[in-house]
Formats: C-alpha cells, structure tokens, sequence
C-alpha cells in the first residue's frame, strides 16, 4: 500500500516537472537565465591621445568688423611711475634716520635768542615770527607746521604755493596747507638743500602775501666761528 502511494506520488512529481520543462523551454526562460549567470565583459576603454593644448592668440579675436582693421591690442602690462613722486634721481642726499643729531636744551635756546635778535631788527610794518627746528622739521616726515595766529591773521585762506628765498635770493617753493596750517611739498628740499639740523632757528618775514624771507641762524654757528 506504502509503496503504491509512492510510486503515484513520483509519477506526479516528474509530470510536473515535464510540465515546467516544457513552460520554461516555451518561454525561453533557460536561456535568459543562463544569461544572468554568465558576467559581461566590459568594452576596452579607447584612449585618445593628448593634444598639446596650443596658446590662444588673443590678437585674432576679431568679433566687431568696427575694430577688424585696428591694430592688435597689447595686454603687457607697463610699469608706472607712482603718483605723487618725481620719475628723475633725487639730488639730495637722504639722511638716515639712525645719523639723527640731537641739539642740547642750551644751544637750542641759544640759537632762538640769537633769532629773535635778529627779529628784533627787522621792519616792524612787516609780519615775521621764529621757528626753531626739531627733527620732524628737518628729517623724517619733513613738514613745518606755523604759528596758527599768524596763519589766520596774514596767510591767505586757501592752498597757495609760497615762496622761500633764503639770504643769497635763491628761491624756494613750497605748499601751504591752510586747513594744517603749515609747509607741505618743496620745504623738504629747502631744508635738505640748506642743510638744516635739529636746533637751527629760522626766522620768517612776509614780504609778500605767498613770499616769506628766511633768515637761518644755525645751532652750531658758535663753534664754527671759534675755530
């Protein structure tokens, strides 16, 4: 009886089987399995050769037929000579600011009495006043500041270039300042000119609305007249 039920159950298994064998065959299913199971090969990758990438001429691109008979343009760029500075040598010599010379309290005095003597002597009707110099004045930075009140009362009140002639009549120009009441461009090349040093006393007469007459009383005067 075991053996009878077997026997039917294997003979329906293996029906079955033919069936789906048959199905599989119809719907081509062998062959799109095996084609999954079977791994593609990657196409060779094609390596193009590298072209040496040559200079664009920018002189060629012509898009405007306005410019198309114009000369090529220039795109070099041109070293330019700073604002505000003269392109030619300097014909001063620059003093360094470590060769600073100090002047004593005592010959700095001295040299400022001995100016306001001179002062003393000059025409009263016309407007002066003394400046002794420190080393602002005369190295570094290199501007005059002048006595505001005397600025107010006789300067004119805008930027004007003044004139400096000094005791030889060899004149100078500098600019006033009249918002910093003082001497800006050109009074460094008179004190380097002149030779200036710290505790020189100078002394300025207006004899011109934009012309001062300097007077220099030097801080080692003293000494040079004694040897």
């Amino acid at each position: 009886m075991v053996v009878a039920k077997k026997s039917a159950y294997e003979e329906s298994r293996l029906k079955r089987l033919e069936e789906n064998k048959k199905r599989m065959q119809e719907l081509n299913l062998n062959s799109l399995a095996q084609a999954l199971h079977t791994p593609k090969r990657s196409p060779m990758k094609v390596v193009k050769p590298k072209v040496p990438k040559q200079p664009l001429d920018l002189s060629a691109v012509r898009r405007s037929s306005r410019v198309a008979d114009m000369p090529a343009p220039s795109y070099k760029e041109v070293p330019m000579e700073p604002m505000g500075r003269r392109a030619g040598p300097r014909s001063y010599k620059r003093r360094y600011l470590s060769n600073r010379v100090y002047a004593s309290d005592e010959d700095r005095a001295y040299a400022t009495q001995r100016a306001e003597d001179l002062q003393s002597g000059l025409d009263e009707e016309i407007p002066s006043f003394v400046k002794p110099m420190l080393q602002s004045h005369v190295t570094g930075g290199f501007w005059l500041g002048l006595p505001q009140r005397f600025c107010k009362r006789h300067l004119p009140n805008r930027d004007v270039i003044m004139n400096l002639v000094d005791e030889n009549d060899e004149v100078s120009e500098a600019k006033y300042l009249v918002l910093k009441s003082g001497l800006s461009g050109g009074w460094r090349g008179f004190a380097l000119s002149h030779e200036l040093v710290d505790g020189d006393a100078l002394v300025f007469q207006l004899t011109d609305p934009t012309t001062f007459k300097v007077y220099i009383i030097r801080v080692n005067e003293q000494e040079d007249s004694s040897n």
